[in-house]
């Protein structure tokens, strides 16, 4: 059949018929998913039954995943030491780690691996055809024939060792990067009240264990348990592989049969989850956990959350109904749950495990409160089932239901970058239990299924409530405390382990431990051939960039950046207001201004009434802090707020009217919603830093070294968890509800104001008016008309040098983990400066070919390595890492390393294409221009960074770790956020917080 070479990839793929054999396949189902503008191939492999689905959809960034289920029925974390294991070595690519060097030679936007309660992902995406082939190659050889050598598994899994492997005498001690990563994971309380919950709601089959490992069960494990989990589970007859985007679908098939598939024959894998048996009572159970240093109110640190089992996810239009069930029942200030366990402040927010959950087979909704007093456990009890009674008489409001099917609208016309990816993860689940992944991909379907079933029952809803929540005895009530002894006992338990494994050793065991552990240093420490693994040249990547066309023009006085975009019927707005003339006493309290403007109601709107028209109406309205570091100058920034929306075009003048309310009549003087805000906001602060803790040290490590730097601690750093930790405390919020009208005076105002509109060519003369119409209704409303000039300038820069002196800090926080988050950020150049592409370069030069591993493979964190930031800062982090103060002595071997020039061509070639890989990431069609629009940085700048970069060298390498990094001239920051630490606490050169 000979057709034209510009049919689109939809329109090829339809071409397929059931029946068909292509490459060892047969076609099973080809369907149009018009609203997502895609087609769906379903296919099978005749010789091992892999099952296959293939989205053909017009978008360059192809993905490919393949999926394993697996179904552990211990603790030991074998599905994720195995995950982490088959990616360091295989058959074809024996060299050590091929996954973290295909980093480096690839053009990916993505590559990563996961494990969920009951099967493993290896996913990868990329905009470029060659490379697909490349990294397919590599995954399909990672996953099928890994070498799983013994010492990959010391490395990854766990290891006895000497504590200084080079030292016999040195204490033995645990480690290994899945073992130190889950003790990290365990230190969050958020992630361990999930964890339990699960196991205690599932506890007959797989779901009754930690899949990721626990880590006092990970010891247990064996190097043989290992290879036995890898050849039971990892076989195409248990495997699901999925691709997307518009790549031919021929050339993938015949790749995956040749390289992996044709050597299998079909076996039963037997990895099926039976249904969890239902009980006949509901159980309550209690867990303990660790105190929280950062909490408002240490007398309230209980969790309680009631969770039900529901049904089999493989039935997609239960599923559908029940997740919109639980959005219409805890889904924002009018949602029933909402009104009866936020407002009364029982507790600061909803429990970190809440509403509906379609991860396991058989799914479940979870309700409760976090931050509540112990003698509050019985009344959330009381309200959960009194709530769910009202639900069953009074059901939901017709326009509730509305506003969540218009969310959903939204949401499958917005176009993201990493389509292929969200799909991937969409399906994942119930296609494991053999659910048919094509029939959730029509979610219109389900949606005119949804509205049936409504008009033919209107208590369609409330009848479900009934069945699964009021009648259901399948239901378990979670409790948690804090226990003071808590990390103690974690640290005692580890150490009784440790004995455990220590006493039954004999001599020549010990002398065999330290053997393997030179030799497992010798190796990691051992240069390494990469040259089997397939690579892209440094003249595959585009030497140029598509201009993106902007035009600029001034509407109501103020400038504005019209964007034209294929955006799918949707309209983004943006607007900058600059903080240039807020007095400084008044940052600290500009996030919280940010958080709550769009929440507290305006104009003839309560807030409830406010939240439900932007669910009506548009897809969202947010404001949130920028500082924006200047481009050619380090002390020079622009500080400001970022107002973002978007909506459908009909709902263009709905969106602005809006804005108009919150720009001239904002509600604030409400005390009791400013408390609830203020509470569920501290509570997320303080639950944010066990996992983002490398940000909060690299944030602080910088706040002495620009002004930039200093602003941005107030605005997201330390500071402000602090900040809002000590309003939180407050009895009376008087003097904050004064503050906010004041903010809002400075900070909403049209004559420092820039706007951008991403829309579509049709509509953007249509938001161009409302736009304007908007911008008047403000300004008519300010008390003083000051005229604005007809040559506002589009960026407001606000000089702070003159009383800006950097200085060096080293701050250490004390934190309830057991791991610590290390980082030395070091002041170097902005953006525009000749030396900033070097450094980009160096930074991941140094992380690929040092860093990473001193850092994660002999040091045992869990990542860490040097990155340069936009703010003309270089920062050096580790990740949930064992060590401290030894850390920072690996950072200042990599400078020393960079400086002796100890690299060859092949390493700043593989440097460059993995910047590029971030460089030339895509970008969707709402935020097309947007770096230009926020930081003035143009397509012009964009390409004469990108020569730079490809015209970085060995010497200017050298020359730039050198310039900066010279120990007496570097300005530099330190900060850890760690356990107790006596070696710190005793040097006086450390401030500890």
């Amino acid at each position: 059949t000979w057709r034209l070479k510009s049919t689109s990839a939809t329109e090829a793929a339809l071409q397929y018929q059931p029946g068909q054999k292509v490459h060892g396949f047969t076609v099973r189902e080809v369907v149009a998913v018009p609203d997502l503008f895609l087609t769906a191939v379903k296919l099978t492999h005749d010789k091992t039954g892999a099952q296959y689905l293939h989205a053909a959809r017009d978008d360059s960034n192809n993905l490919f995943s393949v999926q394993f289920r697996t179904t552990p029925m211990d603790s030991t974390g074998v599905p994720h030491i195995l995950e982490h294991t088959v990616l360091c070595g295989s058959e074809k690519y024996p060299c050590r780690d091929p996954f973290f060097k295909m980093l480096n030679r690839s053009l990916s936007t993505f590559m990563n691996a996961f494990t969920a309660s009951d099967y493993t992902m290896y996913p990868f995406s990329t905009q470029n055809a060659k490379d697909f082939q490349n990294l397919l190659s590599v995954y399909l050889d990672a996953v099928f024939f890994p070498c799983l050598r013994e010492q990959d598994f010391w490395q990854e899994g766990w290891r006895l060792e000497n504590e200084n492997p080079t030292d016999p005498s040195s204490p033995l001690v645990f480690k290994g990067v899945v073992f130190n990563e889950m003790k990290g994971a365990f230190s969050d309380n958020e992630r361990l009240y999930a964890q339990h919950l699960q196991n205690k709601l599932h506890p007959d089959h797989t779901y009754s264990v930690v899949s990721g490992g626990e880590p006092l069960a990970i010891p247990d494990l064996t190097w043989e348990q290992l290879k036995q989990f890898h050849a039971t589970h990892y076989h195409p007859s248990n495997a699901r592989f999925f691709t997307y985007g518009d790549l031919p679908l021929e050339n993938h098939l015949k790749q995956i049969q040749e390289e992996a598939l044709s050597r299998f024959d079909r076996i039963d894998p037997n990895t099926e989850v039976p249904s969890q048996p239902h009980w006949t009572s509901p159980r309550e159970d209690h867990v303990t956990c660790c105190p929280d240093a950062l909490s408002p109110d240490p007398t309230k640190q209980n969790t309680l959350c009631v969770s039900y089992l529901l049904g089999d996810i493989t039935d997609t239009f239960e599923g559908f109904t029940l997740s919109l069930l639980s959005s219409l029942m805890i889904s924002g200030p009018n949602s029933p749950f909402y009104k009866s366990l936020i407002e009364p402040k029982i507790g600061t927010d909803f429990s970190s495990v809440v509403g509906y959950d379609g991860s396991t087979k058989e799914a479940s909704f979870s309700i409760g409160l976090q931050g509540i007093a112990e003698e509050d456990t019985e009344r959330v009890k009381e309200i959960i089932n009194q709530t769910i009674s009202d639900i069953i008489e009074n059901g939901f409001e017709e326009e509730r239901i509305e506003a969540l099917l218009h969310k959903l609208e939204i949401q499958i016309k917005h176009q993201s970058t990493n389509f292929g990816l969200s799909l991937a993860s969409y399906i994942a689940s119930s296609w494991n239990h053999d659910g048919d992944p094509v029939e959730l991909l029509r979610i219109s379907e389900s949606v005119a299924k949804f509205r049936q079933a409504l008009k033919e029952n209107p208590r369609f809803l409330q009848d479900k409530v009934k069945h699964y929540f009021k009648e259901n005895t399948h239901r378990l009530t979670l409790s948690m405390s804090p226990e003071d002894a808590y990390l103690e006992k974690q640290a005692k338990a580890e150490e009784e382990k440790l004995h455990k494994k220590i006493e039954v050793l004999s001599d020549s065991d010990r002398k065999e431990i330290y053997e393997k552990g030179l030799e497992l240093l010798a190796a990691q420490s051992k240069t390494q051939d990469a040259s089997c693994l397939p690579a892209l040249r440094v003249s595959d990547i585009e030497p140029t960039i598509p201009i993106t066309p902007l035009e600029m023009s001034l509407t109501g006085g103020v400038p504005v950046q019209y964007c034209e975009q294929p955006t799918n019927g949707l309209v983004y707005f943006r607007a900058m207001c600059s903080l240039n003339s807020l007095p400084d006493n008044l940052k600290p309290y500009v996030p919280l201004f940010c958080s709550v403007i769009t929440k507290m109601g305006c104009g003839d709107l309560d807030y409830r009434q406010q939240a439900q028209q932007m669910e009506l109406r548009t897809g969202g309205m947010s404001v949130s802090t920028q500082v924006i570091p200047d481009s050619t100058q380090l002390d020079t920034f622009e500080q400001g707020i970022l107002l973002s929306s978007s909506c459908l075009e009909r709902n263009l003048p709905h969106m602005f009217e809006l804005w108009s309310e919150i720009f001239n009549r904002p509600h604030f003087n409400d005390e009791e919603r400013l408390r609830v805000l203020v509470m569920s906001s501290a509570q997320e602060l303080a639950n944010g830093i066990s996992h983002s803790g490398h940000m909060y040290a690299m944030i602080r490590a910088g706040r002495h070294l620009t002004a930039a730097g200093d602003l941005q601690e107030t605005f997201g750093g330390m500071e402000q968890v602090k900040f809002m930790k000590r309003i939180a405390e407050m009895s009376d919020l008087t003097q904050v509800i004064r503050t906010l009208p004041r903010i809002k005076k400075h900070l909403l105002n049209p004559a420092s104001m820039r706007c951008a509109v991403n829309a579509t060519p049709q509509k953007m003369s249509d938001a161009e008016a409302q736009l304007e119409s908007f911008l008047k209704d403000v300004a008519a409303n300010r008390k003083e008309h000051k005229p604005v000039s007809e040559l506002a300038c589009f960026y407001l820069f606000s000089l702070q040098e003159q009383h800006f002196q950097p200085c060096q800090m080293k701050t250490y926080f004390e934190m309830p983990f057991p791991v610590n988050f290390v980082s030395e950020t070091v002041r170097t150049v902005p953006f525009s400066h000749q030396d900033y592409a070097s450094l980009c370069i160096l930074a991941r030069m140094m992380t690929a070919k040092f860093l990473h591993g001193e850092i994660r493979e002999k040091g045992g964190a869990y990542g860490g390595g040097a990155r340069m930031g936009g703010v003309g800062l270089f920062y050096f982090y580790s990740y949930r890492d064992p060590h401290s103060v030894q850390t920072l002595s690996a950072f200042h071997k990599g400078v020393d390393w960079a400086k002796s020039g100890c690299f060859t061509q092949q390493d700043i070639d593989e440097a460059k294409l993995s910047i590029f890989s971030t460089v030339d990431s895509p970008v969707a069609p709402a935020d097309k221009g947007m770096l230009s629009f926020l930081s003035g940085i143009t397509d012009e700048m964009k390409q004469s960074h990108r020569q730079r970069l490809f015209a970085v060298s060995h010497k200017q390498l050298v020359e730039v770790a050198e310039r900066y990094f010279t120990v007496g001239q570097k300005m530099f920051g330190v900060t850890i956020l760690g356990p107790e630490n006596e070696t710190i606490k005793k040097d006086p050169s450390w401030l500890v917080l």
